[in-house]
Formats: C-alpha cells, structure tokens, sequence
C-alpha cells in the first residue's frame, strides 16, 4: 500500500554519491514519497556523507547537527563519514546512521515502516542501485564500486570495501533508459576505474566496457551523444590498449581526467601509488594528442603529503608544465585516520601544505586560461546545458560555457547544441 511522505536528500562528495542517492529518490517516489527542497518540511531526511578529507567530514557533521534540531522523526545518515566516524553522527535527533557497505539497505523498504536498518552484511556484493533518470541534464552511470589499490593516504577501501564490478549488461541497459529518457551525455563513474572487472571468464575491463558500450550506440546514436569516463588512474592510458580504446572510440568525449597526485616518483612511492612515472604519463598524453589535436585534460592533484620537499614540489610543477593541462582539482593533503600516510614522519604543517598546493594552482589556472584562448579558436562545439531553460554548460572538453546575452535557442532539456565560440569572461567561454 502506498503511503504518502515528503523526504528531505542531501549529498555530499563524489559522483557515485549522487548516484546513490538517485536511485534512493526514484525508489522512495515509487513508494508515494514527494521530494522537497525544504528540511523542515520533511518526513524523512537522508544526509549522504563523503569521507575523503577532513572537511568533507566536517560539512556532514554539521548538516546533521544543524538538521537534527528540526525535529524530523526520521533523520538517516549514511554513506562513507558514517562509516569512517559513525560517533560524530550518533547524536540526539539522528534516528539510523547506517555504514556505506549496508547504504543499499535503503531500497529494500519504506523508510517510515523500517525499524532495524542494520543488515550486517559485510560480503561486499556490488550493491544493487540502478536509475532511470537523473537532476541533472549529465546522468552519472555507476559501473564499479570499492577499491583494492590501498593508497597510504585514502580512506576509500575502510569505507566502501574492495573493489566490485557491475555486470555489462546491467550498465547497457542502464545507460539504453537514459538515452530513451532524453539524456545525451553520460558520465561513466566508480571509485576506481583501473580495477573494473566484470562478467568473470570474459577478460572485462574498463577498455573492453568502453569499447562494448561505443559498438552497442554508435550505431544509433553516433553524433547525438556521447560518453565521458571519470576519472581515471594515470597507469591506464600508458597501454596500448588504453590508447587505442580512446582514441578508437567515436562516442567518448575527447577529455581524460588523471588521478595523478603528484610528479614526484618519490611522492608517489610514499603515497603507495599504482606503477607509474610521470614521463610514461607525458607520453602517453602526447600520443593520445595525435587521436585528439584538442584535448581535455584534468587532474586530482594533492599537495603536501608527509615529507614533500622543495624539490619534490618542483617536480610537480614540471610535470604540470610538461602536459597539456586544461584544469585541476588540487587538494592540501588532510590526514585521514585509519590510513598508513596518517603514521607517517615528516607531516607538514597546514601553512606549508597550503602554500605547496597554491604553487600548483598558480600554474594550472595559467595552463587553463591558454586553452580557453585556443578555443576562441574553434569553429563549433556542441554543448550539454544543464537545462531546457539553462544557459551554462559544459562542451566536449568540459570547458565551462555560457550562452550569450540575449541569445536563444530552441532545444529539448538535454540535446548537444551545436555553438560557435565568441569570447571570454573570466574562466567561462561565452558561446553563440
């Protein structure tokens, strides 16, 4: 029997996270529940946490506290600062807070009925969230879960587990009721991309899904919409394979983003990173460049790991200099605890780490700004706006665009509009 509730998300941190709580909306509105944007008015409220820094941690725990005085019957925290620090939310007010492994707990009942969210589970299946739709006019289609690579400074194997892979099927036919539904681009997304392995016995991995994915709608849809990998471990496009997948494939967006870190082999040897040096990278970029002349690229980058040196720093900063970067995410390194980096000698005082990841910065907004001058330079892009009645967006080399004043267009929510370059404003490429 359907009864009728008014539910309250809120989500924080990665793309997988926002997928998750996508298919938690979708059930909970099949169950009668009407989302709204004001807590207060909620009958239920979901606060999906992110465990990846420090004030990640930080913003969860405040939402909850501040959101535990309205008053709601029933406040959930989940997800992986729930797991990571689950005291900082068992607070007065906080009816479930449940571990990231036991999230999917949420779509096996109706949230005002359930007593007992705890399943206990520890297996580790890939957990079962699928969607039809999506907020935003760029779904997210999660297709691997949990990471094995046990980095010293992250807390993403403590929180989500090993790494788990989705069945190929499920993801084509995930990704078939997007396209059907209007949406034209698609972020294929996990928590490590390097360790998708599906469908045992078949040699899947991330080059044969994206390769499986591009045969099975090229054919239809070639032209009309496309596909943009997450980020992506630096040691993927060293291979042959890797290159050959990127570049062969005619529905990717020509636009990596590396989960580089540092350009310091050093670094990285202390960071416990997957086999890789920054030249492989630079080659690997250069050839990759001959597949794509225009190319996106972008980078998670963190500076101010234990014992970084002048000269380590100075390393990055080559390396930044070296590729064709056209934007970063670049992070002070924050102590995460349970991780091996937190035991670590030599931690950095927070005005070192600060100052290391400014220098970084400084070079990529000058690498930014140089390719958004050579995009004036282009005849057409063909832009996802974030909306049927929205001016911003993205192009295929995820430079941030905005329609110019006065300028309209005819379009459904979600069609690549086709538009020609007219100038800059700030880091926005103005387009017509």
């Amino acid at each position: 029997m359907v009864q009728n509730f008014t539910f309250y998300l809120r989500t924080y941190g990665c793309r997988v996270n926002q997928y998750e709580s996508q298919a938690i909306r979708e059930w909970w509105i099949s169950l009668g529940g009407v989302e709204t944007d004001d807590a207060r008015l909620a009958d239920v409220i979901l606060v999906s946490s992110c465990a990846v820094t420090a004030q990640a941690v930080s913003d969860a725990r405040q939402a909850v506290r501040q959101l535990s005085k309205i008053g709601c019957p029933r406040l959930i925290t989940a997800g992986c600062a729930s797991t990571a620090e689950p005291g900082d939310f068992a607070i007065p007010g906080v009816f479930a807070v449940i571990p990231q492994a036991e999230k999917f707990v949420l779509l096996q009942g109706h949230p005002l009925q359930m007593d007992n969210f705890s399943v206990g589970r520890n297996d580790y299946r890939y957990p079962p969230f699928s969607i039809k739709g999506f907020r935003r006019t760029r779904p997210v289609v999660k297709v691997q879960d949990g990471c094995s690579q046990g980095c010293a400074y992250c807390i993403v194997p403590l929180t989500r587990g090993p790494a788990r892979s989705r069945p190929v099927q499920d993801i084509i036919a995930e990704v078939r009721r997007l396209f059907a539904a209007g949406y034209r681009e698609i972020m294929l997304s996990g928590i490590n991309l390097r360790q998708y392995h599906a469908d045992s016995g078949q040699g899947r991995n991330f080059w044969s899904l994206l390769r499986c994915l591009d045969a099975e709608f090229a054919p239809e849809w070639q032209g009309r919409a496309r596909f943009r990998p997450s980020s992506l471990d630096p040691a993927q496009i060293t291979t042959q394979e890797g290159l050959e997948t990127l570049g062969g494939c005619c529905m990717l967006c020509p636009h990596v983003h590396l989960s580089l870190q540092s350009g310091s082999m050093s670094v990285l040897k202390r960071m416990g990173r997957s086999p890789y040096s920054p030249q492989e990278i630079a080659e690997a970029v250069s050839q990759l460049q001959k597949a794509w002349p225009i190319m996106g690229l972008g980078a998670d980058i963190l500076m101010g790991f234990p014992g970084e040196n002048d000269a380590e720093v100075e390393e990055t900063l080559e390396l930044i200099a070296a590729l064709p970067m056209t934007y970063a995410h670049v992070f002070p390194y924050s102590i995460r605890p349970g991780t091996a980096a937190a035991a670590l000698p030599g931690q950095l005082s927070k005005a070192e780490k600060h100052e290391h990841a400014r220098l970084a910065r400084l070079l990529v907004e000058e690498k930014k700004r140089a390719f958004l001058q050579k995009l004036l330079s282009v005849n057409s892009m063909r832009i996802a706006f974030d909306g049927e009645s929205a001016f911003h967006g993205v192009n295929e080399w995820y430079a941030d665009c905005r329609m110019e004043d006065g300028e309209t267009f005819c379009s459904s929510a979600h069609e690549l509009v086709t538009c020609t370059p007219v100038r800059l404003d700030g880091d926005v490429l103005i387009v017509k």
